[in-house]
């Protein structure tokens, strides 16, 4: 995607409606043009071969030359045939290069923008909904562009030289022929009011049941271990059954509007056939002209007709657009991306939180004057109940989360100063649950480097973190293909290449968000040796539920409901008689409570 294409798209939400969508469309306009003038072109070629007609039946086939002219005739039908075919084809294939790339384009900055939303956006919006505005709701513009709006073209050129041809041919005919065009222009208008508020509450529902089946498949075993088949399934026929519902309510306005239509037209039809016969029967029109009126009012009456259809479909466009727009309205993060991503933002990695306070959009505070100084390539254990703030705190440090006050410094440098691509770069982070792309495991393991890396760095990243011979074990090595989320992996080997990943990334400051919990004790202690020397120099936070893991550290932080409560080493707090005293007697005695 261009750069300057950003800037663009985030001024779509100032425009609405038409003007929205031919806005949308800036770069392929003339592309777009050229296929309404090819639909024009194609509409006079019909409306000429309706008057060549008149000139057959009234002239040709009356003369005393009608065997010599009858080739003549053909050849002129043939080529107006020939001419509507060729702008008909160039109305195709201009309109869908157009509609293709401005909804490719479209598409592009929606990913990289709903990227670089805030993850406070991320944490109120449903993946499932997100998913259906950049696949449905796209596509559904595509769908406008490429075959609904250049209709409008085509509608409107056929009824402007049609009607000019039926004005041409005898004016009372041609003002007859638009007695009914008000009423069916007023049902369609007055249908695309009435339909567009429930396509929105129809695409609305389609997109809650995509969240439902998105994360029914994503949980499938916890659904099987739990044998909770029949309750997914009945939720899930539930959300289902309401789809249906408004489904429906969209289905019986279609249903109404044709039967409706169908009848304005048909009468308005019969009504020109029966005045043009008898005028044909008076004298007053030839019988060629009347054939030729007879075919013109169909290319008028019956497209304007189509025209309500376009417009009914042109709500679920404009339906579409809103909702994209919506998206694109949310401020993106400021994440100050440069071009060569290789300021170094982090000299030492000295760490201190002054005063910390968070609290969640919802106004629950989550940390309370977190106060503490981290020395440079120190090790920070953070200890306590879950909810008590540890993953909380150490979102703050790549600043998923800014602080609602108090300050965090790095090197003596706000973080709030610090772009946060460049603060992020630095920071190496394994999460609680471990993902992998479905990509192989040496593209897991490179994802973060942001550059060419050696295939000895993989493998020394590997070696690490105890994952090599384990790869190696696959016929395909490194090369070997992992599914979504690494399925074809067990917990623990999936949560070691991640941590191969992050070291590989070389990070100044490393985050262990209970990085061994999905291990077994013989690889905990593994990876706790690989890190022991890989973590000189680094400063890094770790939560664990194991005090093996945390007391080799320089300082334990214990937590409770967002506050600070003990502060030391593990001597130190093993010889006070507090919360990590008693989870320390609990788990060397053998119960085993997490911390």
């Amino acid at each position: 995607m261009k750069k300057n294409d950003s800037a663009f798209f985030l001024r779509l939400p100032e425009s609405r409606g038409v003007k929205g969508l031919w806005q949308l469309l800036s770069g392929y306009r003339l592309l777009y043009i050229v296929a309404l003038v090819s639909v024009a072109f194609a509409s006079l070629s019909r409306t000429l071969s309706l008057l060549v007609i008149r000139y057959l039946v009234d002239d040709v086939l009356v003369s005393k030359t009608v065997l010599k002219e009858l080739p003549l005739m053909a050849v002129l039908f043939a080529g107006l045939a020939v001419l509507e075919g060729a702008g008909l084809f160039l109305k195709g294939k201009f309109s869908a290069m157009a509609a293709e790339g401005a909804v490719q384009r479209l598409r592009d900055f929606l990913l990289d923008h709903i990227q670089r939303l805030s993850f406070t956006y991320h944490d109120h919006t449903d993946s499932g909904n997100l998913i259906e505005r950049v696949t449905t709701d796209v596509d559904i513009l595509r769908k406008f562009y490429s075959e609904k709006s250049i209709a409008v073209g085509r509608i409107v050129s056929l009824f402007i030289f049609n009607l000019a041809g039926l004005l041409f041919l005898n004016v009372k005919l041609g003002l007859v022929s638009l007695l009914f065009i008000p009423f069916i222009l007023f049902q369609s208008w007055w249908f695309f009011k009435k339909i567009s508020k429930r396509y929105e509450d129809y695409q609305v529902q389609e997109a809650k049941l995509s969240s439902v089946l998105k994360e029914n498949i994503s949980s499938i075993r916890i659904v099987k271990a739990f044998a909770r088949q029949s309750f997914e399934r009945d939720k899930f026929e539930k959300i289902n059954y309401g789809k249906f519902k408004k489904g429906r309510r969209v289905i019986l306005l279609h249903s109404l509007f044709w039967p409706v239509s169908d009848i304005l037209c048909t009468t308005q039809l019969l009504f020109v056939y029966y005045l043009g016969a008898r005028m044909a029967i008076a004298g007053d029109i030839s019988i060629g002209t009347y054939i030729s009126i007879a075919g013109m009012v169909v290319w008028i009456i019956w497209p304007i007709r189509n025209l309500g259809e376009v417009i009914i479909d042109a709500s679920q466009a404009f339906v579409s657009y809103d909702r994209i727009s919506k998206i694109v309205s949310q401020k993106q993060e400021d994440s100050g991306d440069t071009d060569t991503g290789n300021e170094l933002f982090i000299r030492r990695g000295e760490i201190d939180f002054s005063g910390v306070n968070f609290s969640y959009s919802s106004g629950e505070e989550a940390l309370m004057d977190i106060s503490f100084h981290a020395e440079a390539g120190s090790r920070i254990a953070l200890v306590g109940t879950a909810g008590s703030g540890k993953t909380t705190l150490i979102n703050l440090l790549p600043r998923f989360y800014d602080t609602t006050s108090g300050t965090i410094t790095i090197d003596g440098v706000d973080i709030r100063s610090i772009p946060r691509s460049g603060l992020r770069r630095q920071i190496g982070i394994v999460e609680q649950e471990p993902f992998l792309f479905s990509r192989s495991i040496r593209d897991n393991i490179v994802f973060g480097a942001g550059a060419d890396v050696s295939q000895e760095a993989v493998v020394e990243a590997a070696r690490a973190a105890a994952v090599h011979d384990v790869i190696m074990g696959f016929p395909k090595g490194y090369e070997t293909m992992v599914g979504e989320k690494g399925v074809t992996l067990s917990g623990g080997q999936k949560q070691r290449i991640v941590i191969a990943r992050t070291l590989l990334k070389n990070p100044k400051i490393l985050i262990l968000d209970d990085a061994t919990s999905s291990v077994d004790t013989k690889t905990e202690r593994a990876i706790r040796q690989a890190l022991s020397a890989l973590l000189k120099g680094r400063t890094s936070f770790v939560i664990a539920h194991r005090i093996q893991t945390v007391m080799e550290a320089d300082r334990i932080i214990v937590l409770e409901r967002g506050r600070i409560v003990e502060v030391g080493s593990h001597t130190d707090l093993v010889s006070n008689d507090g919360f990590y005293r008693k989870v320390f007697d609990l788990q060397m005695g053998g119960e085993g409570e997490n911390v």
